[in-house]
């Protein structure tokens, strides 16, 4: 490729690199450790919010090490399955670090859901106990299927409850999933049936500014992780008050968020996921802790996926190669 053009990456190409969960998750690890170290540079992500309860979002980030610098400018629609379009979509810009000039526009809607899951299966190593092999999903969709795809790189898991405030979703995902996974999926009728008694728990419902959550204190069982995707959404301030380690991927994200009207009765973490995945702070101490990590989503998440997408498209003469 020459300075003046770059490459545009479809959803399809995105898909047909054939980067896989695992190496996303050991490439976010890494990334993570770098990130608690000081060594890469992202802002908190700021956003528009043309309709209630949606967003666009601008987020950029830097990783030296990944040579990965650039922008993902990404929406969220709640009513969008109603019109047979996706919750999440959006695009990714990858910039050249050494001149500025962009090199790859791609599609991000793939990235998205992967790096979400890949970041849960990071934390869960990190703040679940070794061996969990039951987990609850909250919440059927391309995050579900994406979180329990990553969850069963990291751990060995048995069975799965699957929740759904439309029941055909949890059913669908329970046929899909057991076939793909060789995991037992019980569909269940009550959020609470997907959290109690379970090691691990994701959430992955719309993020609401004024949410009703229906997950109550004592319902995570004590020992258990779980990773909350929808902000506290899902999650009462006392369910969550009631963590005996509480994390997030970015404490400066979440304080940008609290600025803005959420997070209104969510204690202060206690630490962030790259201070733990680099040692700074203690990941899980004890087998009865309660372990609840409130993953926001990071660009450097985005641009550490895309770096790899990008080089693998090159290698294999994937995409478009555009005029600038």
């Amino acid at each position: 490729m020459s300075s003046d053009t770059l490459l545009y990456l479809s959803a399809q190409d995105v898909a047909d690199v054939g980067l896989v969960m695992r190496e996303i998750i050991e490439a976010l690890e890494r990334m993570f450790r770098e990130k608690g170290k000081g060594e890469v540079e992202m802002p908190p992500k700021p956003g528009i919010h043309p309709r209630k309860d949606a967003f666009i979002h601008a987020m950029p980030a830097f990783i030296p090490s990944f040579a990965a610098a650039g922008i993902k400018w990404v929406s969220g629609y709640p009513s969008n399955p109603e019109k047979g379009l996706p919750y999440i979509s959006g695009l990714l810009i990858l910039n050249d670090p050494a001149t500025g000039v962009p090199i790859a526009v791609m599609d991000a809607t793939w990235i998205t859901a992967m790096r979400t899951g890949a970041a849960t299966a990071v934390a869960g190593k990190y703040l679940a106990r070794e061996g969990s092999q039951t987990v609850g999903i909250i919440a059927c969709g391309v995050q579900g299927r994406s979180n329990l795809e990553a969850l069963c790189c990291v751990f060995d898991l048995k069975s799965v409850k699957a929740y759904d405030i439309v029941p055909e979703a949890a059913e669908r995902f329970a046929a899909e999933m057991s076939e793909t996974y060789g995991v037992e999926v019980e569909v269940v009728a009550h959020p609470r049936d997907a959290v109690v008694g379970l090691d691990l728990v994701v959430t992955s419902g719309p993020i609401l500014k004024e949410p009703n959550p229906p997950i109550e204190a004592g319902w995570l069982s004590p020992g258990a992780f779980a990773c909350a995707l929808d902000f506290d959404s899902y999650w009462q301030g006392s369910a969550l008050r009631e963590a005996d380690k509480l994390a997030t991927d970015d404490i400066g994200q979440l304080e940008y968020y609290r600025g803005v009207g959420f997070f209104r009765e969510t204690p202060q973490p206690q630490a962030d996921l790259g201070e733990i995945v680099s040692g700074l702070k203690p990941g899980r101490e004890s087998e009865h802790e309660r372990a609840i990590c409130i993953n926001l989503g990071l660009a450097l998440e985005d641009l550490t996926t895309a770096s790899l997408i990008y080089e693998r498209a090159k290698q294999r003469g994937i995409g478009t190669e555009l005029p600038l």
